[in-house]
């Protein structure tokens, strides 16, 4: 395997326009992420089917998924796996928010995402992101921006809830942007 350390992202700043993504929708049809739309959005890249913490990070969503619907957000997954695996994933989890698959390399990087070679061809068989989360105001802008190089390290969904509950209620403008 090779190391990805050559291949430079740049990463997104906050307040700034998030990149127009899409990607197959699983269920059928496409999922596009960005630009502007009639609410807020919640964006999780997870790192795939491989990953143990990514499933208990969105078996944590799908708990609190109904209260980020109440608070006005639009929920999108996504990973770099194939069809196949996010299936296999939702029969077994149960998911019901939207799921994105087969995300690409390009897109990754210009969401400025942390990218990763797997480590053997047991954990999968291609180049995948490392989490991302997003929140996405509704022109389309970026408000939170939490990336990781590892699995670990993500915020916590409900105190992120919290948070931007109390950013939209107060009309609180992008932080981090200076």
């Amino acid at each position: 395997m090779t190391n990805a350390t050559s291949d430079q992202t740049t990463k997104l700043q906050a307040g700034a326009f998030f990149p127009m993504i899409e990607v197959p929708k699983f269920g059928g049809g496409t999922m596009t992420i960005g630009g502007a739309t009639d609410g807020w959005t919640l964006f999780i890249v997870y790192r795939g089917k491989h990953c143990g913490r990514c499933k208990n990070y969105l078996n944590k969503l799908e708990q609190t998924y109904a209260k980020w619907e109440e608070a006005g957000f639009s929920v999108k997954c996504v990973s770099a796996d194939p069809l196949e695996k996010v299936s296999d994933d939702v029969d077994r989890f149960g998911w019901t928010f939207d799921i994105g698959y087969d995300l690409q390399e390009a897109d990754m990087r210009a969401m400025g995402l942390y990218v990763s070679d797997p480590l053997s061809t047991q954990e999968t068989d291609r180049r995948f992101a490392e989490p991302g989360i997003f929140c996405l105001r509704p022109d389309g802008t970026t408000q939170i921006i939490a990336i990781s190089n590892g699995p670990a390290a993500r915020p916590d969904l409900d105190e992120l809830l919290d948070g931007m509950i109390f950013t939209i209620n107060n009309a609180k403008p992008v932080r981090g942007n200076a």
